[in-house]
C-alpha cells in the first residue's frame, strides 16, 4: 500500500498515512481539524534481481568463457588491424632527433 504525506494548511503539521489506492484522500488534520494538502514525495522503489549490487559484477567467467579483459584485448587488436588495413599512416614522431646532415 502506498504511503501518502499531507500538510495542514493552518498549523503546518505534516503527517503520513498508509492508504489503499481506492481509499479517499485525507481532508482533515488530526492535530487541529484544519484542511490538509497532499504533498508530492519521492516514491519508494525496490530493485530486485541481479545486476544491482557491486558483487553481481564481480562474477567470474564459467569454464571456457573468456574474461572481460580478454574480450577487451581482442577488440582492441581487431580495431588496430582494421586501422592498419585501411591504409592510415602513422604521423612521424615529433621528438625524433635530426640527422647531422640537416645542419
Amino acid at each position: 500500500m502506498p504511503l501518502y504525506e499531507y500538510q495542514c494548511n493552518e498549523c503546518e503539521h505534516r503527517f503520513e498515512l498508509i492508504q489503499k489506492f481506492s481509499d479517499a484522500l485525507a481532508s482533515i488534520c488530526p492535530k487541529c481539524d484544519g484542511a490538509v494538502t497532499k504533498l508530492m514525495s519521492s516514491p519508494a522503489i525496490q530493485f530486485k534481481g541481479t545486476g544491482w549490487y557491486i558483487t553481481d559484477y564481480a562474477r567470474k567467467p564459467s569454464a571456457g568463457e573468456p574474461s572481460r579483459s580478454e574480450i577487451a584485448q581482442k577488440k582492441d587488436a581487431s580495431d588496430q588491424k582494421k586501422k592498419d588495413a585501411s591504409g592510415e599512416k602513422k604521423k612521424p614522431d615529433s621528438t625524433s632527433s635530426t640527422s647531422s646532415s640537416d645542419k
